[in-house]
């Protein structure tokens, strides 16, 4: 139904309601005369905003029901029904005024997108900053952001910033960004001043995306609108044979007013855009752009899932996942020099080596004489010994190649990861296993995702057959559909729209095709592909797949609040409207009762903006999840040493057995076990309350209970060694218990990173 302008909506709502009751005031002293003009007079502004809104929506090919509008108050002036005129006039302007109201703020999150728009920005010039316009910031330009101020554009950090990202990705936490880091534009900086480099244009930056976006989503219209006006014909047709009929069967032309009058406006045009505006407004705040209404109650039907893997599933990045050893080299120190060579190189799996042991809190020297090979390794000096980093191919070419190299390669093509070899004066010393591992959330939100009523879930991967159906395995996918390319995933999806409604998730520019074609398309992250978010109904601002689940909850939770409204208004509308026609209800009391219901519609569509998108009672604070998560990290080092140790045991002289063992029940009392008792005692309680029920850690709580028991057995295994050393049935205990804690207590810090993972999402 076509609006006017805010400001109008305003002045007939002021116009209307100081001509009804001055009128009643002249009425009052007996100016009857003097009251019925002025109630004429406040009437007839409604009555010419009606008109051009119906011709408005004609034009359009809209529906509407102001035609209902038109007719009650042009029956009651040709009636002289004045005070009925002019109540019903109040009743309108207010219903409008209300409405635009409550659209209003159901879109406040969408519309403070719009409002951090930056204007201007500081670039480095002639040795001084000079502010300039923002479409004059190119690429590679020296920027300088001062506090309170938004970034400009897409860059990288130059130093260290504390920014407030919570409009981009719903996280209200100011983060902690370093230097080197990328940052987004529209993101606040609430530290000190700080420098950075341009990586793109304004237009190009992530910002101006979603702000095209947003505006997109305002502008459209949601096909449940459209159906409302569809409805709304046929409400206007039964409004108008009750009306008719009534007058023809009575003769009362007062029973076919106080019919029109009940029935203007229309709960179901009222509650319909209301609802879901309200629930894309939810999800705005919480990091999920959707760009229409369209999208919304689409998703809300969906029951197909597609996925991409890269960057969907997974994190897209790699991460380091074991070491290899050479005879008497430890796990550090083979990382320790990979990592400190890997400081020369922008290659991004020197970056994730790199950080793996910046986790770890090793010291990197610098290093020298650096040559890089594109695409193969990099070598150079570490402490004035000659490393080299990269494949086998080229590690082997300058190392003699180990005993163990063909084992490990073979290892890691299995699980379709990557290997750095890792040589030092011409020696190959070891070699790190890197792979794209699951998102941390990707298990849960798959579960998740089964309970909202996803029935199948379908992976569309370019991978090798093997490494996806290892994924697939691992996730319990439905479906795993392996070597598809661009075209292939098209197809898969056209077919599946036959089946159901089909969303298709995705974050690369390969991904767009697919994204366009599915009945929803969800882009990962807003620094993803623009092509893909582009192509995309729905844009997660947040690179967390669990958001999706947030979004579709709120899609169907916001449809199923607008059909409640739109029931509930037309029944009492219905309701009003037979008893108009049986002369129940006089039209003056009809107008109010008409008011109350749409008032009881808005209020009750507005319920979408209240929508919880968590179960969980409480959540950990985002400085909280990752000191929780970094303990982990920190105890890397330790699994690693249960491992290598479990390894090596057969091959250790007897008498050193009991060595080895002492100083590893050493480690284990010094590190791990304080650490799952800390873990027990301090952090599981304030876990419990968050998640809820009647003893939810228990399972965990259950893990640790293994952990001191393996501990401690071993720890009395080792004292009742005799001298000569363990005969050959204790030595295979041993290296099974130690097999057995490496693979518990890295089974069960993952679990414990899922959990404060979704804990600290800031729900």
């Amino acid at each position: 139904m076509s609006r006017p302008l805010p400001a109008v909506d305003l002045a007939l709502l002021l116009v209307s309601g100081g001509s009804l009751v001055a009128g009643a005031a002249f009425a009052v002293i007996g100016r009857g005369a003097v009251a019925h003009a002025l109630w004429i007079a406040g009437a007839l502004p409604i009555l010419v905003a009606l008109s051009i809104s119906i011709v408005t929506a004609l034009r359009r090919h809209e529906a509407g029901v102001d035609v209902l509008a038109l007719l009650a108050i042009g029956f009651a002036l040709g009636l002289s029904e004045y005070l009925t005129a002019a109540v019903i006039s109040l009743m309108l302007a207010s219903g409008r005024a209300l409405e635009q109201y409550a659209q209003q703020r159901a879109r406040r999150e969408m519309t403070l997108l719009l409002t951090r728009t930056p204007r201007h920005a500081n670039r480095f010039e002639a040795g001084e900053w000079r502010q300039i316009e923002l479409d004059t910031v190119r690429p590679g330009d020296r920027l300088l952001v001062r506090n309170g101020e938004f970034v400009p554009v897409d860059g990288s950090l130059m130093g260290h910033a504390q920014l407030d990202e919570s409009t981009l990705t719903g996280e209200s936490a100011i983060q902690q960004r370093s230097s080197g880091e990328s940052v987004c534009s529209g993101v606040v900086n609430m530290g000190a001043a700080f420098e950075m480099v341009a990586a793109a244009s304004a237009a190009d930056s992530t910002f101006a995306g979603i702000v095209r976006m947003v505006e997109s989503a305002q502008q459209e219209r949601s096909p449940a609108t459209r159906l409302a006006d569809r409805y709304a014909l046929l409400f206007v047709a039964v409004a108008l044979l009750l009306a008719g009929g009534s007058w023809l069967v009575t003769g009362e032309v007062v029973r076919a007013l106080a019919v029109l009058v009940v029935a203007t406006p229309c709960p179901l045009i009222l509650a319909v855009p209301v609802a879901v505006v309200s629930g894309m407004s939810r999800c705005a705040r919480r990091g999920v752009l959707v760009k229409g209404g369209g999208a919304l109650e689409t998703l809300a039907r969906a029951s197909v899932l597609f996925f991409d893997k890269t960057g969907t599933l997974t994190s897209g990045r790699a991460r380091l996942v074991s070491i290899e050893t050479g005879p008497a080299i430890s796990p550090e120190t083979v990382l320790r020099f990979a990592a400190s060579l890997g400081q020369a190189s922008a290659h991004v799996i020197s970056e994730a080596v790199t950080t793996a042991a910046r986790e770890r809190n090793l010291v990197l020297p610098a290093p020298r004489r650096v040559v890089e090979q594109a695409g193969a390794g990099v070598q150079g000096e570490v402490e004035d010994r000659a490393v080299a980093i990269g494949s086998f191919a080229y590690v082997s070419s300058l190392a003699t190649p180990a005993l163990w190299s063909a084992a490990f390669l073979q290892r890691v093509g299995y699980g379709g990861a990557s290997a750095v070899f890792v040589s030092v004066d011409g020696v190959m010393i070891g070699a790190l296993q890197m792979a794209d591992q699951i998102r941390l959330e990707t298990p849960r939100a798959l579960r998740l995702l089964r309970q909202e009523g996803i029935r199948r879930l379908i992976m569309l991967t370019g991978d090798r057959r093997d490494v996806a159906e290892t994924i697939g395995a691992t996730l319990g996918l439905t479906e795993v559909r392996p070597e598809q390319t661009p075209s292939d995933k098209l197809e898969a999806i056209r077919a599946a729209r036959r089946e159901g409604t089909v969303i298709m998730i995705g974050d690369g520019v390969n991904d767009a095709p697919a994204l366009a074609a599915a009945d929803v398309g969800v882009a990962m992250g807003a620094r993803g592909a623009a092509a893909s978010s582009e192509a995309a109904d729905v844009v997660l601002l947040v690179d967390r797949l669990d958001r999706l689940v947030e979004g579709l909850r709120v899609a169907r939770q916001t449809r199923r609040i607008a059909l409640e409204s739109v029931i509930a208004g037309m029944a009492l509308s219905f309701a009003a409207m037979v008893a108009a026609a049986f002369g129940f209800l006089p039209p003056l009391l009809g107008a109010v009762i008409q008011e109350v219901i749409d008032v009881a519609v808005i209020a009750n569509a507005l319920r979408a903006l209240r929508i919880r998108s968590t179960a969980t009672a409480g959540s950990l604070s985002r400085g909280d999840a990752e000191r929780l998560k970094s303990e982990h990290v920190e105890l890397g080092p330790v699994m690693e040493q249960i491992r290598e140790l479990a390894d090596k045991l057969p091959r250790l002289p007897r008498t050193s057995v009991v060595g080895a063992l002492a100083g590893m029940n050493e480690l284990l009392e010094r590190h791990l076990v304080p650490h799952e008792q800390r873990d027990d005692l301090e952090v599981y309680p304030g876990l419990a309350r968050m998640v809820g029920g009647e003893d939810p850690m228990a399972a965990m709580s259950a893990t640790h209970r293994e952990i001191f028991r393996i501990t401690r057995l071993l720890g009395q295994m080792t004292e009742d060694i005799r001298p000569e050393g363990p005969d050959a049935a204790s030595l295979r205990e041993f290296q099974r218990l130690l097999y057995g804690l490496d693979a518990i207590v890295r089974l069960h810090c993952a679990q414990e990173d899922e959990l404060f993972h979704a804990l600290g999402d800031g729900a």
